[in-house]
């Protein structure tokens, strides 16, 4: 049930979310290439958690409480477009430049490059290393004694490399309750189902197993993202935020299909899904 306190909230962040889905198939398809699946899936997420509740800088280290910024790492480095829109919408630099994306030359990168554009905390797109990073980030901020959080974003298909698992436990181990993972549980990669290319199980369970906080919410419901976001900052251990999502969000055709994790559209179907989105 909406809260209905943040029923305005939510008609803002959805008109957000559909001008950022417009911007990302026209990114990928003005490129002719990217992966549009898993972006449309993750948007709602980060339109909230940069919008609504990270503490972040666009201006960078002109900001006096720079320092002490939240910490963004996309693991699932391929919904760099996602990325990239949210990224403009906040003011990291203007929107016209989203047209640049996956250029010769371009800031915006096919996946997150630190050294080319500033808010990006560090270059991604080798699936499997965004939690190790995470933790390495989460006991630096611990040692510095800042109170700063470290947001990693994972896809559901990374969830199947060793690595993350041997992160999860490292984080559980020194008890890193400054990092919030969350998981993109859209259930589909480049190769189909998840439960058919690798099962991946009750991912809830694993991570509890793990010594994480969990949760498991609807990942395109605005005020269960918020709340569960806001809640793993008082967590006392990692925390978990297991997002059910729909890859390709918002465009009929490209819904649950693993066709459309890394494949550009062309113009007639562009055109279309721009249409279904502004109904």
């Amino acid at each position: 049930m909406i809260n209905k306190k943040f029923e305005p909230e939510t008609e803002t962040l959805k008109e957000v979310s559909k001008k950022l889905r417009k911007e990302i198939l026209t990114m990928i398809y003005n490129a002719k290439s990217g992966h549009p699946g898993g972006s449309l899936s993750c948007v709602d997420i980060l339109n909230v958690l940069y919008t609504k509740c990270m503490k972040h800088y666009p201006e960078g280290e002109i900001n006096p409480d720079y320092e002490n910024r939240d910490r963004f790492i996309l693991s699932k480095g391929h919904a760099s477009a996602a990325l990239y829109a949210v990224m403009a919408h906040c003011g990291y630099f203007d929107e016209k430049e989203l047209m640049t994306f996956r250029k010769f030359g371009s800031r915006l990168q096919g996946h997150p490059a630190s050294g080319k554009l500033k808010g990006i905390e560090v270059s991604t797109g080798s699936l499997g290393q965004g939690l190790s990073i995470a933790c390495g980030m989460a006991l630096g901020l611990r040692l510095n004694k800042l109170q700063s959080r470290v947001f990693v974003f994972m896809g559901d298909g990374e969830l199947e490399e060793g690595s993350v698992w041997e992160a999860a436990m490292n984080a559980a181990h020194n008890k890193l309750n400054n990092i919030t993972a969350i998981v993109d549980r859209n259930k589909l990669q480049i190769d189909g189902s998840t439960e058919n290319v690798k099962s991946i199980g009750d991912v809830n369970a694993k991570f509890k197993a793990f010594g994480w906080n969990t949760i498991e919410i609807d990942g395109h419901d605005f005020k269960q993202i918020y709340d569960a976001i806001e809640f793993s900052k008082k967590s006392d251990k990692p925390f978990v935020i297991i997002a059910d999502t729909i890859k390709g969000k918002g465009v009929s055709f490209m819904e649950n299909n693993p066709a459309w994790h890394g494949k550009a559209p062309g113009k007639i179907e562009l055109q279309k899904a721009l249409e279904e989105l502004d109904r």
